[in-house]
């Protein structure tokens, strides 16, 4: 399909710089399968929902993947800033640079001393580039492995805000909090899943007090999650493949819900893409672990996932053209041009929207 078809105009003041507080507080644009949509809010959730039903949670914690350095070769120094998006060894990330033009495979870099200069040896965190890719994309291999790494990183990296907030504010202590949900467990994601940020504690009871009950899965969120969609075709795009799991236990579940007459809600594309990638084609959830680099876009069969719970997404994006496939294109379009003239927040610390899955299961 070609790309324009999901572009749309979003004035500059409708995009979220901060969440809603508290985290529960924010506006739920209903999106109905009739075509209608209602003005709701979070907490209204509870009731939208019905007994039986079974909301699906990504538990994955964002790790601070923003790293920025200095690359040293020989006598030359150059600043550079590298995006950790997944993991690949103890020791071992794909991440993208930036610039990278300024970095060949065994390279060496240095992060934590943002000095261009190697004479003061302070702590830091060095890696090498074991090899470069397109996009910007680069293999590092640290100094430091397993839980030594993760300390390291914690302690250098920042929190990896999108290009559409970090552009107009620098990432703070609040992000820390902010940008992490509640129910956050695995540490791995280089962006949240940001469905979940309006998560509360108030707000799982009272589903739970509905009967509608939680199951977590795990996508670790990558990095390409920002890039924009360059083709001008959604059939020349690839996706960055991302690390997920499905328990047993959990597959095992939602089945048990889906036979029982519930609906599968996922809270957030993350976990409907994983979902999606564990069920076969008779509609069973299976266990899964691995890799996955599903697109969805307008024309895909819908396997296992009947509401979705998500924020607002940029145009052009590979998010904005999974709710086109979800519920329809056109819905979407008129959907997403009622929450702008409504003054909905948009983003990844906006509003958020409950849609109706288009069409038969």
């Amino acid at each position: 399909m070609n790309v324009e078809l999901f572009d749309f105009e979003l004035p500059d003041h409708l995009i979220a710089l901060r969440p809603a507080v508290p985290r529960d507080s924010a506006r739920l644009l209903h999106v109905q399968a009739s075509g209608e949509v209602a003005d709701r809010t979070v907490p209204d959730l509870a009731g939208l929902l019905r007994p039986g039903d079974a909301l699906v949670l990504n538990d994955t914690r964002v790790v601070p993947a923003r790293l920025r350095g200095v690359r040293a070769r020989g006598d030359v120094v150059a600043r550079v800033e590298v995006m950790l998006h997944r993991r690949t060894g103890p020791d071992s990330w794909l991440a993208f640079a930036r610039p990278a033009k300024r970095l060949a495979v065994g390279d060496h870099i240095r992060f934590g001393d943002e000095r261009e200069s190697q004479a003061c040896l302070l702590a830091s965190l060095d890696a090498e580039v074991t090899s470069k890719g397109e996009e910007g994309e680069i293999g590092l291999r640290f100094a430091f492995q397993g839980p030594a790494l993760d300390e390291a990183i914690m302690a250098f990296g920042e929190v990896p805000l999108p290009p559409y907030i970090a552009s107009k504010r620098p990432a703070d202590d609040r992000d820390r909090v902010d940008y992490q949900t509640i129910y956050g467990r695995e540490p791995g994601a280089v962006a949240a899943p940001t469905a979940g940020l309006h998560v509360t504690e108030d707000l799982l009871a009272s589903l739970a007090a509905r009967g509608v009950s939680h199951h977590r899965v795990t996508l670790h969120v990558g990095a390409g999650t920002f890039l924009p969609v360059k083709a001008e075709d959604t059939a020349d795009h690839r996706m960055h493949p991302e690390w997920g799991r499905v328990d047993e236990v959990t597959a095992a579940a939602l089945n048990a819900a889906r036979e029982s007459g519930g609906r599968i809600v996922a809270l957030g594309t993350t976990a409907l893409r994983l979902l999606e990638s564990a069920t076969d084609r008779d509609g069973q959830v299976r266990p899964f672990e691995g890799t996955t680099d599903i697109f969805i876009t307008p024309g895909y069969r819908f396997r296992a996932v009947d509401m979705l719970l998500t924020n607002f997404h940029l145009p052009r994006s590979t998010l904005f053209m999974l709710v086109s496939a979800f519920a329809g294109l056109d819905r979407m379009q008129e959907a997403y041009a009622a929450a702008i003239a409504r003054g909905y927040r948009f983003y990844s610390y906006g509003d958020a929207s409950l849609i109706e899955r288009g069409g038969a299961r």
